[in-house]
């Protein structure tokens, strides 16, 4: 063999390993978003946006090295469903899921495909995770609320609207959730001197209902506990508080900035961020039974000062001095 061709197959020899490994250090991976809500919604615009900034910072580029199938399903159950089984059909490297609405779909659809969900109720009570710790399946995530939270609510309904003697609580009924915001409700209504009723919702009729017969009284006031299905009737629910001049606490900001007077919960963009980092570290190699579910670290107060006025309420500067979002 001449020394030019053997020099030749020599370092061809070694240049295609050093190729090869290029080229899988940089293989596609892909990553399914499923979401209960429209392509249209600007919340969740924002709060995907969030996601896919921070799989950048973490080297994940959309169609350089990971790919990503986003699916719009509305909150309709079986839209849910359906995509859920083509997300799933796809066999991506992991799924991002929103809430149990989508969760607990894409669990019966696969029990393989790791899973994470920036924004959970409870996972354990509604059976995805065996533990938060160490949750034990292909499920994992961030959950959107602890259980003093919905104490929480009631606290500061009467911070706003000391009047307040008695107070609705509107829940989803299919979810495990409902009953455990509302727990953490009741076990401080007695110290506030608030009765408290629980309201479970299945229609729009149910809200309506509901909130009407709370209207009539001067004293009554309105909790919307954590759950995609109020969220979905949103608009619904703060016209007809401000229909019935009722004061109402959500669990998230979509509602204030709808017209609600206010609300408390989980920074969800954050969660977002946070979800980020849990499905870079599955994309390298982790599995969803070893990452615990995580608590919230960010809440976020947020205030309508002209759904106050048109109540009649004076917020107290303490409240207002805490507000993250003020909405004039």
């Amino acid at each position: 063999m001449r020394r030019r061709e053997f020099v030749t197959l020599v370092g061809g020899a070694v240049a295609w390993p050093l190729a090869a490994r290029a080229q899988q250090a940089e293989r596609m991976r892909s990553i399914a978003i499923l979401l209960p809500a429209k392509a249209d919604d600007l919340e969740f615009q924002i709060r995907v946006g969030a996601f896919l900034q921070e799989l950048q910072k973490l080297g994940w580029t959309t169609d350089r090295n990971v790919r990503i199938d986003t699916r719009w399903a509305t909150t309709n159950a079986a839209d849910v469903r359906r995509h859920a089984a083509e997300l799933a059909a796809l066999a991506p490297d992991v799924i991002l899921a929103h809430g149990t609405s989508t969760v607990g779909p894409m669990l019966q659809a696969t029990r393989t495909v790791s899973i994470v969900s920036p924004v959970v109720s409870d996972p354990v009570g509604a059976g995805f995770v065996d533990s938060l710790a160490r949750p034990g399946g292909n499920v994992t995530g961030f959950m959107t609320w602890e259980y003093s939270l919905g104490g929480k609510w009631l606290e500061l309904l009467k911070q706003i609207a000391p009047r307040v003697t008695r107070a609705a609580i509107l829940r989803d009924p299919t979810q495990g959730s409902g009953t455990s915001q509302f727990a953490a409700i009741q076990a401080v209504a007695s110290s506030l001197r608030v009765e408290i009723h629980p309201v479970n919702v299945r229609d729009t009729g149910e809200i309506e209902r509901a909130i009407a017969a709370f209207g009539r009284s001067s004293t009554g006031g309105l909790i919307v506990t954590a759950s995609g299905w109020a969220i979905a009737h949103r608009d619904l629910i703060v016209t007809l508080a401000a229909q019935y001049k009722l004061p109402a606490v959500y669990f998230e900001h979509l509602f204030v900035t709808a017209g609600g007077l206010t609300s408390f919960g989980a920074d969800e963009i954050d969660q977002y961020r946070r979800a980020a980092a849990y499905v870079d570290r599955i994309l390298k190699g982790e599995k969803p039974a070893d990452l615990p579910v995580q608590a919230p670290t960010k809440y976020e107060l947020a205030i309508n000062l002209k759904t106050a006025k048109t109540l009649g309420l004076d917020i107290p500067p303490s409240v207002l001095a805490r507000a993250d979002k003020v909405i004039e």
